[in-house]
């Protein structure tokens, strides 16, 4: 959730693409550093510096996807001024009403948002973008079935834990595959976002593997005709 995202943006920098994308990339970073010091701490203060940039990071995604078919360095206002509505509402009812239950739906919101505008766009306008999106749903939703697995059944999966050789009771950890899968698949999601704009805007979008084993998101500096 951090050093792959840093990559990114540097990436997206490099090619001189739209800012927007890296932030999309510094975004999910900045999940990844507040997660990290909220589980270092249990702080309420980091737990809110975990939460919180979740929903930031999410409506700058949606911006990037719904704003995907506009002029290059466009800038529309209107649905900026929104999620800058939204973000803020949310920020200041969960300051005051301290209930996980309402971030989780926001946050849940904003991430069907994001789905339905994915699904849409590689059904109807680039169908050979599929493989790559329903990649990234499938990996978010998996990590996000082990979240609420370990939620239900946490006393039972602790107490079989003790029973199991360290080696193998530490992938029964659920809450961090939970986070491992769950920020590849927002990773991935942001290469389909910006695969969708590179290919709108006419540039010629490449997948390379870094190491073999990470993708990554290449963009030849010229337009296709």
């Amino acid at each position: 959730m951090i050093l792959p995202p840093i990559c990114g943006a540097i990436l997206t920098f490099r090619d001189g693409l739209e800012f927007r994308y890296v932030c999309s990339f510094l975004g999910l970073a900045a999940v990844g550093v507040g997660s990290w010091c909220f589980h270092m701490t249990l702080l309420y203060e980091m737990q809110l510096l975990d939460e919180l940039p979740m929903i930031y990071s999410t409506c700058v995604f949606v911006y990037c996807l719904y704003e995907c078919f506009k002029q290059e360095n466009n800038i529309s206002f209107i649905p900026i001024a929104l999620l800058l509505i939204f973000s803020v509402s949310v920020t200041v009812v969960y300051l005051q009403w301290k209930e996980p239950v309402f971030h989780q739906v926001m946050y849940g919101a904003l991430v069907a948002c994001l789905v339905m505008r994915s699904i849409f766009i590689v059904t109807w306008v680039y169908p050979w973008l599929r493989p790559l999106c329903y990649t990234s749903l499938v990996v978010f939703l998996f990590g996000f079935l082990l979240w609420n697995i370990d939620n239900i059944f946490c006393d039972t999966i602790r107490a079989s834990r003790q029973t199991l050789p360290p080696g193998v009771g530490v992938v029964t950890q659920f809450h961090a595959w939970w986070h491992i899968f769950t920020g590849l698949g927002s990773y991935l999601h942001i290469l389909l976002s910006l695969q969708i704009r590179a290919t709108y805007l006419k540039y010629r979008p490449k997948v390379k593997f870094l190491c073999g084993v990470w993708p990554t998101l290449h963009i030849e500096p010229q337009k296709t005709s």
